[in-house]
């Protein structure tokens, strides 16, 4: 017999207390802890049945190959395309373009198959009226605009898509619960019921997710583990492109990125991502430095800028755009402390142009050039590029793929190359010759450094 009881479960961690709290005492943020109604069945004799097995070296992976979705940006995230039965998190900020690349991504689809794409937010005119500005319109998309998750799982059982779209997981509510929609509760049944769905029917499904203030995926954390690959959309309103990034991906690396650039006629991949971020650069300029990065497999140029003023208060600033910000001010503390830069009284601003996010610790070279050619009012070279982790000791040490950074470098044109001392063993101007223009006369030249004392005067020689 089912029983009835009340419990209170925060809305941003999921965590279950057994009172009210202002405050959850587990993820510390504030009136998220909400009740919910919940019924506890009685656990019924189980037939103990035993489970069908099958050796791995005897099942077919041939006959599932991916779909293109017909972005190559998009494949490129998602490891080479969909999956069939696979199921994928989307996420990202009001606005930002997920139902556009999902409707855009539709029309390739259903080329080859059926789509049922299911709004919670809009209607079906809304969506028919931004599929006539994408030019996204196909016979095989069949729209449904619902919150019902039995309705939905009865549609895709009774049509057989394809490709199944939910837009969005925080809408879509179960009768089997009184909660209401969007709680913890709502989205992971709801998740849990429509990913089970596409692993029987073996149909791709999309999920949209909506973010928290602070960017990430609301709803719980359970939910991105049950999903095969969660991908965020990042991005600045105030510039025209995009970066769609893999946070997680079964059926290929995560860390991927795709760049989009946001037209009238919605995205459009960019294949030649540096380019864009390195246009209408400043040059001969103090304060600016080309770094060379990876994101997942991808190499990537992007510029970083420094500024530094005097302070107008007794505690200096430090700000970033882009960057770690505990980052930026570890690194300010090694130029203090290992060159004898004085910063002290100084306020640091570092940005990273463009409107990237750059986390790995390569960019450390990179931020410390800038900071110190801001400083001493000396440009950096115009076509020098640089990469390297720096140590607290303001040591320079190595960092992975050398040589994918310096061929990207290389075929962008930057003949000077700032690197650690470890990896200059593996990377090769030979190797690098067919990446530049058959009639250049430039020749790489490689100045690889131990230390910041080293990186500074090579710098700025």
């Amino acid at each position: 017999m089912a029983k009835t009881n009340n419990i209170y479960v925060c809305q941003s961690c999921g965590a279950e207390h057994r009172k009210w709290m202002g405050q959850c005492p587990d993820c510390q943020e504030w009136n998220t802890i909400s009740e919910e109604v919940r019924q506890t069945v009685a656990p019924q004799g189980s037939s103990g049945s035993i489970l069908t097995t099958t050796p791995i070296s005897s099942i077919n992976t041939s006959d599932t190959p991916r779909r293109t979705s017909g972005l190559p940006e998009l494949d490129r995230v998602l490891g080479g395309g969909i999956v069939p039965g696979s199921a994928i998190l989307i996420g990202g900020d009001p606005g930002i373009g997920k139902s556009t690349l999902l409707l855009q991504a539709s029309h390739q689809l259903a080329m080859s198959g059926r789509v049922l794409y299911v709004t919670g937010e809009e209607s079906v005119r809304q969506v028919r009226m931004r599929g006539e500005r994408l030019k996204a319109i196909h016979e095989n998309i069949v729209l449904a605009a619902s919150c019902d998750l039995e309705a939905i799982l009865a549609t895709i059982d009774k049509t057989r898509p394809d490709t199944v779209i939910i837009d969005s997981i925080q809408t879509t509510v179960t009768s089997r619960l009184s909660s209401a929609p969007g709680t913890v509760a709502q989205v992971r049944d709801c998740a849990a019921a429509l990913i089970r769905s596409a692993k029987v029917l073996g149909h791709a499904m999309v999920l949209v997710g909506h973010v928290t203030k602070d960017g990430s995926l609301a709803g719980p954390r359970v939910l991105e583990h049950m999903v095969d690959a969660v991908l965020y959309f990042e991005g600045d309103r105030g510039h025209a492109h995009r970066i769609l990034r893999a946070v997680k991906n079964r059926f290929g690396p995560s860390g991927e990125i795709g760049v989009f650039e946001m037209g009238d006629a919605g995205l459009i991949g960019i294949q030649d991502a540096s380019r864009i971020f390195l246009a209408e650069r400043a040059v001969d300029v103090p304060g600016s430095v080309i770094l060379a990065c990876m994101e997942g497999t991808r190499p990537l140029l992007v510029e970083v800028q420094a500024l530094v003023a005097p302070s107008v208060y007794s505690t200096p600033k430090r700000s970033s755009v882009g960057l770690d910000n505990g980052r930026v001010s570890m690194l300010t503390a090694v130029l203090e402390r290992r060159i004898g830069l004085p910063l002290g009284q100084q306020d640091v601003y570092v940005n990273v142009v463009g409107g990237a996010r750059i986390m790995e610790p390569a960019a450390d070279l990179a931020v410390m050039l800038a900071i110190i050619s801001a400083y001493q009012e000396r440009a950096m070279p115009a076509n020098m590029a640089a990469f390297g982790e720096v140590g607290l000791t303001g040591e320079i040490r190595p960092v992975g793929q050398p040589e994918a950074r310096v061929r990207e470098a290389v075929g962008m044109g930057f003949t000077q190359l700032l690197l650690p001392r470890h990896n200059h063993a593996r990377v090769q101007e030979a190797k690098l010759a067919a990446t530049l223009p058959p009639d250049s006369n430039a020749k790489v030249q490689y100045r690889a450094v131990r230390n910041m004392a080293e990186a500074a005067q090579a710098g700025l020689a």
